[in-house]
């Protein structure tokens, strides 16, 4: 339990730092119309100059109250140590790192890449910073479907839109629009593309061989579906094998090795776990069955 909270701390600050830079060390200087509260602190950092991790602090406080039932305890006690991390960070530690003062579409895509990888480490952890993530999460909690770089991207661009009214600025507007796009691109990658892979369906004669030598050139395990062809009811088999992407390449040279008129069919997946069950070969025990 404590090595599994160190953990979580661990990845917390990890995503902090990287939102505090991306923020304070490139938004900030390139005055992107940001969303959510670290849009609007930064607009008040420029007019008023009141530190912009207080002023989250500040207006989180009854965003939050108002969340507490829906999210639940421990996702508010986690949300609320980050939210605190993050601001103080902001405020004092990305300070110390040098201001980018380049390009501001090179700013932009910094912001977007740097920024989402650090939204999407914090909301692996099942927790967030605050302020808008309280109502990102409040509806991924409503509607479980939709994922939280949609959610995100949707309630960014309403924001940026209802901005461009304050600040006239048409090319801020765009900046703000890719940083928007790329946040939520990277969330979605991080969260659900780092397992992404394919899937193959092999229609062959040859079943057995095709999985016998898709386990013997990269450990995947597959599974034989039958099947029957449509138009002369011929009986068929279908080889199902889910893998990483370089192993595709492996899985399509074997089998059409073994099976020179199999037909290959590639399909997306959007994740990819385990290796499935290894073929056993008759007389032998089950890797995992005991001998009586």
């Amino acid at each position: 339990m404590k090595k599994r909270l160190l953990t979580q701390m661990f990845f917390e600050l990890v995503g902090s730092i990287m939102i505090a830079a991306a923020i304070y060390n490139f938004a900030v200087q390139a005055e992107f119309p940001l969303t959510g509260f670290s849009g609007i602190s930064i607009i008040l950092y420029h007019l008023f100059g009141i530190p912009i991790g207080l002023s989250t602090i500040v207006m989180n406080i009854p965003v939050a109250l108002l969340c507490y039932r829906l999210l639940g305890k421990n996702f508010f006690i986690s949300s609320v140590r980050c939210m605190i991390v993050s601001s103080v960070l902001i405020d004092y530690v990305a300070p110390l790192f040098p201001v980018y003062t380049g390009s501001r579409l090179l700013a932009a895509l910094c912001t977007g890449v740097i920024a989402g990888i650090g939204y999407a480490l914090i909301y692996m952890q099942n927790s967030s910073t605050g302020g808008a993530d309280f109502i990102t999460m409040a509806v991924k909690a409503k509607f479980p479907y939709l994922s939280l770089g949609k959610i995100i991207f949707v309630s960014d661009v309403i924001i940026i839109a209802l901005g461009s009214l304050l600040f006239r600025d048409i090319d801020g507007i765009i900046y703000g629009m890719i940083v928007s796009y790329l946040y939520a691109v990277a969330v979605d990658k991080m969260m659900y593309g780092i397992n992404a892979g394919k899937m193959a369906l092999i229609v062959t004669d040859q079943g057995e061989k095709i999985c016998q030598v898709i386990d013997q050139c990269c450990g995947r395990g597959s599974t034989i579906l039958p099947a029957q062809g449509g138009y002369k009811g011929d009986t068929r088999q279908v080889v199902m094998c889910a893998c990483n992407n370089r192993e595709m390449y492996l899985v399509q040279k074997a089998a059409k090795a073994a099976d020179p008129s199999s037909f290959l069919i590639v399909l997306e997946s959007n994740e990819v776990h385990g290796e499935g069950f290894h073929p056993v070969t008759i007389g032998e025990p089950a890797p995992n069955s005991k001998n009586s």
